[in-house]
């Protein structure tokens, strides 16, 4: 290795470092601020685990002028003050828009209520923690096995990302702390460790966290502008009302604009460690390419990405969207009055905010591989 090489590796390892060093910094304030949590009261409602043994009765029933079906079940308690108790309760009394149907070995979520006077254990829905439990163990095995080591090291950035949203962002933000300030600096802090872990401690993620840092903000000047001009307030669902209601000083636009800068930075690891490979091993392959070079090849292939990016985002959001969809075809207003609507116009703002700083990523990280991996000889 030449002196000037050895010299260049000791600048990459020094800039790594003072970066790595800046967001040690923001998460230990990121602690600090997490340690003030406040502690919540637990809810007063018991909610318990039961087991279904047996169907007792099972029958048709009409209520309300549509047939469903009632079922009497006996069922045992899993865990909690109800463990290894056998109860009755009664499924189907009441007429729903989506009855359950249980069977022998359902696991039921229960809960006590007064009916006529009667203290009666009713369902509060279906255990489905087990199935959950079981895809993930499945995700978790087809990472391992085809990404090996790199598998368990975004894993890990996995739990770590979980950490941070619920530890430290969602609680500063459900105690009254600025939405915004807080989604930044959780961002920051995620940002780095899932780069690093991920990809590993080099140029290569170095720069691909550069190009990241600054796409979002580009996503968060422009959401900003567009909920500002658009109107758009962060109450257009459900939730968001819920919330306002119980948390009055939650700052609900703020909220709207964190949501979108956090869903963003998601999807752009992708885009800038792609992109930044791609100009790494451009220089591997060709040692003598110059910069404007290095920047014109990774950009044909970052065009490719972003027309491919387009596409999934478009079918992402359509398969979400399903039942949203079926209903505007049977609605008779216009498309142009459709679109004026809260939850449909504060959708558009997040797709689209959030696909603009997906591509500005694509330029913004080629350029800053192209500058830095084009000066080495």
């Amino acid at each position: 290795m030449s002196k000037n090489q050895r010299g260049r590796n000791v600048v990459d390892l020094f800039l790594m470092r003072k970066i790595a060093g800046m967001f040690l910094v923001l998460g230990m304030l990121m602690v600090g601020m997490g340690w003030r949590n406040e502690v919540r009261a637990a809810d007063d409602l018991e909610i318990y685990k039961v087991k279904v043994d047996k169907i007792i009765e099972e029958k048709d029933v009409e209520l309300e002028g549509k047939i469903q079906k009632y079922q009497k079940l006996e069922a045992v308690g899993i865990e909690g003050e109800l463990e290894g108790q056998k109860i009755i309760i009664e499924n189907g009394k009441i007429p729903v828009i989506n009855p359950l149907v249980i069977k022998v070995n359902d696991k039921l979520l229960i809960k006590k209520e007064m009916i006529a006077g009667n203290e009666e254990y009713v369902i509060e829905d279906m255990v489905r923690s087990d199935s959950l439990l079981l895809l993930f163990l499945m995700f978790m095995v087809m990472v391992v096995l085809v990404s090996k080591g790199r598998g368990i090291s975004s894993l890990i950035s996995m739990v770590i990302s979980f950490l941070v949203i619920f530890w430290f962002i969602l609680p500063r933000i459900s105690n009254g702390d600025n939405p915004i300030v807080i989604a930044v600096i959780g961002s920051m802090l995620i940002i780095p460790i899932i780069f690093y872990l991920s990809h590993g401690f080099n140029s290569k993620t170095t720069i691909a966290i550069c190009g990241t840092v600054l796409s979002l903000l580009i996503t968060g000047i422009l959401a900003q502008i567009f909920i500002d001009i658009g109107h758009l307030y962060g109450f257009s669902s459900e939730e968001s009302g819920f919330l306002a209601a119980a948390k009055a000083t939650i700052d609900m636009k703020g909220i709207l604009l964190a949501g979108i800068v956090i869903g963003a930075m998601g999807v752009l690891d992708d885009v800038a460690v792609s992109q930044a490979s791609i100009v790494e091993q451009l220089k591997l392959s060709s040692g003598k390419i110059k910069t404007n070079e290095l920047y014109t090849r990774a950009m044909k292939v970052g065009q490719d990405h972003i027309a491919s990016m387009i596409n999934t985002l478009i079918l992402v959001y359509a398969g979400a969207s399903l039942p949203l969809l079926l209903i505007f075809i049977d609605n008779p207003r216009p498309l142009g009055e459709i679109v004026n609507y809260e939850f449909i116009a504060e959708e558009i703002v997040r797709t689209l905010v959030g696909s603009i700083g997906l591509i500005s990523a694509v330029p913004i990280t080629t350029i800053l591989a192209a500058m830095w991996f084009g000066r080495k000889k």
